[in-house]
């Protein structure tokens, strides 16, 4: 099953995990220093966390999950078809996950993703706080992040982690 992702930068991890938690009665799927995401079954939706409380706006950005390549693939073929451009990244870490995926840009500048997980990445820090991860590991710059766009004044353990956690 396919579901639309929605991708928020919150102030504060902790308090956005037990509210999220408590509207969709459900747990985070995942949940790494910074970052948390729910795998919501109703209405269909995965929802990220990013802890970003410099943010400008709470929308980070929005996606497909898919569940194969073939279903990348076959979006992929559409938008190009449509006249759309794309940016293609193949089997990159983001989102504490190994993934391939393409964007494409709204009318708006609203970013939109198509992705599908491969594999987990980054199991070691399940649980964790960004104040029990020291050096989080880079995920390699995803979701339009890289690390050129994190500010050089990031200093603080939640701040690394969430630019290191990317989507």
């Amino acid at each position: 099953m396919s579901r639309i992702q929605l991708a928020l930068n919150v102030a504060d991890i902790d308090a956005a995990v037990e509210f999220y938690s408590t509207l969709f009665a459900t747990q985070p799927a995942k949940r790494r220093p910074g970052y948390a995401n729910f795998a919501v079954a109703n209405p269909p939706l995965k929802l990220a966390l990013f802890e970003n409380p410099e943010a400008t706006g709470t929308l980070n950005h929005l996606g497909v999950e898919r569940e194969s390549m073939a279903e990348i693939e076959e979006q992929a073929a559409r938008l190009e078809a449509a006249g759309l451009t794309l940016d293609v990244e193949g089997d990159v870490v983001c989102c504490y996950a190994r993934q391939d995926k393409h964007w494409v840009t709204g009318p708006d500048g609203q970013r939109w993703e198509n992705y599908v997980v491969l594999a987990d990445a980054h199991p070691e820090l399940e649980g964790k706080s960004a104040a029990d991860a020291a050096q989080p590991a880079s995920t390699g710059g995803c979701c339009g992040t890289t690390a050129a766009d994190t500010p050089a004044a990031s200093t603080t353990a939640a701040e690394k982690a969430t630019a290191a956690a990317c989507c």
